[in-house]
C-alpha cells in the first residue's frame, strides 16, 4: 500500500524551477530517503506534502488525502521536523513538548511510550531553554515534538545537517526504532552515506528525480570498474590522474580518489608507470565497491561526455 503519492509535481519560484515533474510512490511503513545536494528540491517537496505550499501542477496525496482539499486532515496525521530548528527557544524542553501535545489535542503522557527512548536522553535538561541546547539535543527535542501526536507519516528535512558524527549515528538508530512502530518515515539528506540506511531512496538534483530504487540496487548498477587511488601528494595526484588519457572520471573522496577508466580492462601498471613519470611514488591502487555517491557523480560525467 502506498502511503504518500506524488504525480507529476511541479513548483517554481519566479523563474527558478524548484521541482520539475516529480512522481513518487512511498509505501506504508517505509523509511524513504530523498537524497541530493542543496537546491535539489527536497525542502519544496516536503512543504508541499505537509500542506505548507501548493504545487503549480500535479497531484500529491498523504494517506489518500489530497494536499489541496484535505490540508487540515493531513496536518493532524503528519509529523514535520523542518531543516532549521523551529521550536520556541525561550521555552524549556518540557514546555515545548507540552505545547505541541496541546496543539494536537493530546498529552505527553498519552504517547510517551513512542518518545521514551529519545526523551530520556534530554530529560536531564528538561528545565533548560531550548535555545541553550546543543545541536544534538535540539535535534532530539524537535523529533520528540514531531512525534508527540503519534503521526502516521513523519517528515524529516535534513535532520542531521550540522550535528556531529556521533549524534548522526544515534539519530539513525532512533529512526530504525520508530519505523518498528509502523510509522512511515520520509527523510531528506545531502549526505550520500546515509542513503544505505533507507529502505528506498530517490536521487534528486536541480528539482529532478534522477532515479528511485533500493540503495544497494543503485550502487550495483554503477557502470564502470572503480578503483581507490592513494599517494603522498593527493591534490597533484588528482590532477595528474585526470590528465591520464584513459581516465573517464576521478573524484576526491576523503583520503582517497575514486577512479573510473574508459576501458574497464585497462592494466593498472600502465597508470602507475604514467604517474611515476609525473613524480608520484608509493601510489596504491585497489579495486573499490561503488557507492550511491559514485552512481550520483557518474550522472555528471555522462552529461559531460555526451
Amino acid at each position: 500500500m502506498n502511503n504518500v503519492q506524488l504525480n507529476h509535481i511541479t513548483r517554481s519560484y519566479g523563474t527558478i524551477h524548484a521541482v520539475r515533474d516529480v512522481s513518487l510512490d512511498i509505501r506504508s511503513g517505509e523509511l524513504f530517503g530523498l537524497i541530493g545536494p542543496d537546491g535539489a528540491g527536497k525542502t519544496t517537496l516536503f512543504r508541499i506534502l505537509t500542506t505548507l505550499l501548493l504545487p503549480d501542477s500535479g497531484e500529491a496525496k498523504v494517506c489518500g488525502l489530497d494536499v489541496r482539499k484535505d490540508w487540515k486532515e493531513i496536518r493532524g496525521i503528519a509529523g514535520y521536523m523542518p531543516g532549521r530548528f523551529s521550536l520556541y527557544q525561550d521555552l524549556s524542553v518540557e514546555e515545548n513538548l507540552r505545547f505541541f501535545a496541546t496543539v494536537f489535542k493530546t498529552t505527553v503522557k498519552e504517547n510517551y511510550d513512542l518518545i521514551h527512548d529519545i526523551y530520556v536522553q534530554i530529560e536531564p535538561f528538561a528545565k533548560r531553554r531550548a535555545g541553550k541546547l546543543s545541536g544534538g539535543m535540539k535535534q532530539k527535542l524537535a523529533l520528540c515534538c514531531a512525534l508527540i501526536h503519534r503521526p502516521r507519516v513523519l517528515f524529516l528535512d535534513e535532520p542531521t545537517t550540522g550535528v556531529d558524527p556521533v549524534s548522526r549515528k544515534e539519530f539513525w538508530d532512533i529512526l530504525s526504532r520508530i519505523k518498528k512502530q509502523g510509522i512511515t518515515i520520509i527523510v531528506s539528506t545531502p549526505y550520500m552515506d546515509e542513503a544505505s540506511l533507507c529502505d528506498r531512496i530517490a536521487l534528486m538534483k536541480n528539482g529532478v528525480c534522477l532515479r528511485t530504487d533500493h540503495p544497494a540496487t543503485i550502487s550495483a548498477s554503477y557502470p564502470h570498474l572503480l578503483w581507490a587511488v592513494c599517494g603522498a601528494d593527493m591534490y597533484s595526484l588528482l590532477l595528474d590522474i585526470r590528465a591520464y588519457p584513459e581516465t573517464y572520471s576521478c573524484h576526491a573522496f576523503g583520503d582517497r580518489h575514486h577512479l573510473a577508466l574508459k576501458s574497464g580492462k585497462h592494466e593498472m601498471n600502465d597508470l602507475k608507470h604514467f604517474l611515476q613519470g609525473r613524480g608520484h611514488s608509493n601510489v596504491t591502487i585497489e579495486p573499490l565497491v561503488p557507492s550511491v555517491e559514485d552512481y550520483f557523480m557518474n550522472f555528471e560525467e555522462d552529461k559531460l561526455c555526451m
